[in-house]
């Protein structure tokens, strides 16, 4: 039942929540507000149902340090793109023509920080977490990169390609990035990072939903498997290689610190209960 009561919780505050955000694109400065209001309120329902479900400090989301988590995931998350938009740059064609929307960048950070939260909490820290109890780190990390991918099929201009990229190299890499730290403010922050600079920054498409122009006035093109077509530079190959090499680095971080979470048998499964490993 904690599974269904922390899913309900953080879904209702992310649906509605998604809507509100929607609904005021073209406000900026008030998408900037509400988003960071929906995120803000996304953690304290999340903290509220699972310590009420399973009686425990809330670690994952504990307010010591949050802040340099958070920015550290961010780093990584510009730098990964960064990597990515310069791939395409020297392979394809990336051209910046001048300065693009601030007031469209200030709206994108509301927005992208509402989803970038609202997702994490739903997939690594209620999904993940929970099946990673059951089956171990390994089998948690496929089948919840899996699920994120497929959600990803609702956007406007998904494809099944786009879909199996963002499996690969965004449900896998944040779901070890909870792994190897414990918190979710690295995952949050990596996620806010790559979909901040894709839209904010370089004005790319963000996994094929129509994303408004952002920071810079850009014109991406070339083939697709390079670009990301439609989608996005998401599905780009090499968006699928920064995102396998990272999610390499995190999981071999979660072993060194023994994080990894083992595959139980039928009996230890029957007799567990409810854990969160400590940060």
């Amino acid at each position: 039942m904690r599974f269904v009561w922390q899913l309900s919780a953080v879904v209702v505050v992310a649906m509605i929540g998604s809507q509100v955000v929607a609904t005021v694109e073209d406000h900026p400065w008030l998408q900037l507000v509400l988003g960071l209001l929906v995120s803000v309120l996304a953690v304290v329902v999340y903290g509220w149902v699972v310590s009420k479900t399973e009686h425990r400090p809330v670690t994952e989301v504990a307010r010591k340090g949050a802040g340099a988590a958070i920015g550290r995931g961010m780093l990584i998350g510009v730098a990964m793109f960064g990597a990515v938009i310069t791939n395409i740059y020297v392979n394809a064609h990336y051209e910046i023509n001048g300065l693009g929307s601030v007031s469209g960048a200030v709206g994108l950070v509301g927005f992208m920080a509402a989803a970038s939260v609202t997702e994490e909490l739903i997939f690594r820290g209620i999904l993940f977490r929970i099946i990673e109890e059951r089956t171990g780190t390994w089998i948690a990390l496929t089948l919840t990169g899996v699920l994120f991918g497929l959600s990803h099929l609702l956007n406007p201009n998904a494809d099944l390609w786009g879909a199996l990229a963002i499996a690969i190299e965004a449900g896998g890499m944040l779901a070890a990035a909870y792994a190897a730290t414990r918190t979710l403010w690295v995952p949050i922050g990596l996620h806010f990072g790559w979909n901040f600079a894709a839209a904010g920054i370089f004005s790319t498409e963000v996994s094929g939903n129509n994303t408004p122009q952002g920071l810079l006035d850009t014109m991406t093109s070339g083939p697709a498997w390079i670009t990301g077509g439609d989608f996005g530079p998401e599905g780009s190959v090499y968006a699928v290689l920064f995102g396998v090499l990272v999610t390499i680095g995190f999981m071999w971080l979660a072993h060194k610190r023994g994080n990894l979470v083992p595959r139980r048998r039928r009996a230890d499964r029957v007799a567990a209960t409810p854990t969160t490993l400590p940060q």
